[in-house]
């Protein structure tokens, strides 16, 4: 079982169908390149997590799966990521419980004093991804479901947070889109709309 950690660092506004459509035209994406993830979300039943800004998720595709928790920094978010086989998926899936065996991230939970034995399934989320390297960073476009919703995204992911935001709202511009403040994938998964 591989483990790794990252910052991540991303810009990320709400598209409507329309400007999905313009932008997956203009960088010649098609459904050749989209790929189809499916994010389980987990919490303590009194939210520990959501508490402490933190965001705990199992994303699997059709041959393979990783945890991630997601732990706020002073820039960006720390990625504390265990792959895990379709098996541990399934499994969780059925017990409605996290996997013991994502063992980096059950230790960074506990040095968060998060009791991983109460973590439970809070949400699911299905998104078909395109993704494409431009020069201001790693561009994704997110078709996603969950519950009775259906929404439409632009994730542009950096490396460092210098003039990126910058380059991030230039290129809404470019396009003539405006920024929607998005809310993250988890927040809208568990979120029950009005």
């Amino acid at each position: 079982m591989r483990m790794n950690k990252s910052i991540e660092i991303e810009y990320k506004t709400m598209l409507t169908q329309q400007e999905y459509l313009q932008l997956m035209t203009h960088y010649q994406l098609d459904s050749s390149n989209l790929v189809t993830q499916t994010n389980l979300y987990f919490d303590t039943s009194d939210y520990q997590l959501k508490e402490k800004n933190m965001g705990l998720r199992i994303r699997y595709f059709d041959s393979e799966a990783e945890a991630t928790l997601k732990i706020p920094q002073q820039i960006g978010l720390l990625e504390v990521t265990d792959r895990l086989e379709l098996s541990d998926v399934e499994k969780a899936l059925k017990d409605n419980r996290f996997p013991k065996n994502a063992f980096q991230i059950i230790s960074a939970l506990n040095n968060e004093t998060v009791p991983t034995d109460l973590l439970g399934l809070i949400g699911r989320l299905v998104t078909k991804r395109a993704e494409k390297i431009i020069p201001e960073g790693k561009l994704a476009l997110d078709e996603s479901w969950y519950r009775d919703q259906h929404d439409f995204e632009l994730e542009l992911e950096v490396q460092d947070s210098g003039k990126k935001e910058e380059d991030f709202f230039a290129l809404l511009k470019q396009f003539n889109i405006p920024y929607r403040p998005a809310e993250n994938k988890i927040v809208r998964a568990v979120t029950v709309r009005k």
